[in-house]
C-alpha cells in the first residue's frame, strides 16, 4: 500500500513539475514536454484508481449494499 502511494506521489508531482517547466525549454520541445507531463499526470491517477480496495471497487462497501458479498 505504500508502495502504490510513493508511485503515485513521484509520477502525480513529476507530471506537474514537467508541465511547469514546459514554459522553459527550448522552443521545439516545449508542446512535448507539457504533453509528457500531462500524460504522466494521468498516469499518477489511473494507477491510484487502479488499487483493490480503493472507492472504486464496489465489491468492498462500507454499508454492505447491493454490491457486497
Amino acid at each position: 500500500m505504500i508502495f502504490s502511494f510513493i508511485i503515485y506521489v513521484v509520477l502525480f508531482l513529476g507530471g506537474v513539475l514537467m508541465m511547469g517547466i514546459a514554459h522553459g525549454v527550448a522552443d521545439g520541445f516545449q508542446a512535448l514536454t507539457f504533453c509528457a507531463g500531462l500524460l504522466i499526470f494521468c498516469l499518477s491517477l489511473a494507477w491510484i484508481m487502479r488499487q483493490a480496495g480503493s472507492a472504486t471497487r464496489r465489491a468492498n462497501n462500507w454499508d454492505g449494499g447491493p454490491g457486497a458479498n
